[in-house]
């Protein structure tokens, strides 16, 4: 009579069903979520994701002939109205054997702004009741950071300086494909695009870039990155304007003395870097309306040092007319820029010395008349008091 009770009262709890006994219930409690990731790991509002699930049949081959055989898995699906799933739900049975497991893998996105969720991932059994595993899906906006390192404190028409910038990942997952692009209106940039690959959480890299301006402008740059399959970008911008550069070397020219000789015109001179930096390759040379002439057609000093100087030679020819030539010196920057600067130089004075050289002093003449007039009275005066004694 008890055992009749007992047996009537399963029938009332169980359900209806040819598969479910105590053994598949105690069975399928062994079942379980051994594994789980979301990639991306955090989310952008707007993003999506891929989401794996594997489920292990925790059950040995050994022991009660249901067990042995294997679960049945069914119906399977996952999220919520804030993780919304976008991909289908898995409805066809699958026997999973013991100590096996079976992969779900789920397309999910989310409009919802930062914060923490908590979607479900349901599994149903043929032989017991669904599995439930309720796991945490994070939504941070938070992008990643450009900053600039070092830039020169202005920048020089047609001179190649570097800028240096940090790129930091602030985020709690990593990124990948992280691209730094820099573009500008008339602006050379070497290299002008960077692939950098990925990028940790919490973590930062250095990207030098060299910038040669033709025109005053603004640098545009572009961070490109990945989280997940979802294109994100950052964009800052960096005026390009020119001014002196104040630790750039600076040739300055002093001690100008101008000869002219047989018709070449000798300027000679010190050139002293007043600058910086060292002024590699300095030259000196003379400009047009000048026709450099040998032996000094022009002058290489060679590098100068902050504070050092050089003296130097030119020679040249010029119209009879000519009051003054530019006199340029050039020199080499540490990246190979070429930088010159002019000075003018009179050289009419030197001409008009040369003229009166060749024409002979007015003076001289009637200054030696005097001389021999003198002699000559002294000469008498000698003479005539000899005479008297």
């Amino acid at each position: 009579m008890c055992l009749f009770v007992l047996v009537a009262a399963l029938a009332l709890v169980l359900p209806v069903s040819g598969y479910v006994t105590p053994d598949s219930i105690i069975s399928a409690g062994r079942v379980y979520v051994s594994s789980y990731t979301i990639d991306p790991a955090v989310l952008f509002t707007g993003d999506t994701a891929t989401v794996t699930f594997a489920v292990t049949n925790g059950n040995s081959n050994t022991g009660n002939t249901t067990t042995s055989e294997g679960i049945v898995f069914s119906h399977a699906t996952f999220g919520d109205k804030n993780i919304v799933l976008t991909s289908g739900t898995y409805d066809t049975s699958s026997n999973v054997g013991p100590l096996q497991t079976r992969t779900y893998v789920f397309n999910v996105m989310t409009n919802e702004l930062d914060g923490t969720y908590y979607p479900t991932f349901s599994l149903n059994l043929r032989d017991a009741d669904s599995l439930y595993y309720r796991t945490p899906v994070k939504v941070d906006n938070t992008p990643l950071m450009l900053s600039v390192i070092s830039k020169p404190d202005t920048f020089t028409n047609g001179k190649k300086d570097s800028i240096t910038v940090q790129i930091a990942n602030p985020r709690q997952n990593d990124v990948k494909n992280v691209v730094l692009e820099a573009t500008g209106n008339g602006t050379t940039v070497t290299p002008s695009s960077q692939y950098l690959g990925s990028l940790g959480a919490n973590s930062a890299t250095n990207v030098t870039f060299s910038v040669t301006p033709d025109t005053e402008s603004v640098l545009t740059m572009t961070v490109k990155y990945d989280n997940g399959d979802n294109h994100h970008s950052i964009i800052q911008s960096l005026p390009v304007t020119f001014g002196t550069d104040k630790k750039q070397a600076s040739p300055e020219v002093s001690n100008i003395e101008v000869k002219l000789t047989d018709g070449i015109y000798h300027v000679t001179g010190d050139v002293t870097n007043a600058g910086l930096t060292t002024a590699n390759g300095v030259t000196v040379t003379a400009l047009f309306p000048a026709t450099p002439q040998d032996p000094y057609r022009s002058y290489v000093i060679g590098a100068l040092k902050p504070d050092d100087f050089g003296s130097f030679e030119v020679t040249f020819t010029a119209a009879n007319n000519t009051v003054s030539v530019p006199i340029q010196v050039s020199y080499k920057d540490s990246d190979g820029n070429v930088i010159s600067s002019q000075q003018d130089v009179g050289i009419f004075g030197a001409a008009l010395t040369d003229t009166a050289n060749q024409q002979g002093n007015p003076l001289l003449f009637p200054g030696i008349i005097l001389i021999v007039i003198l002699a000559a009275g002294g000469w008498y005066y000698y003479t005539r008091r000899i005479k008297k004694q």
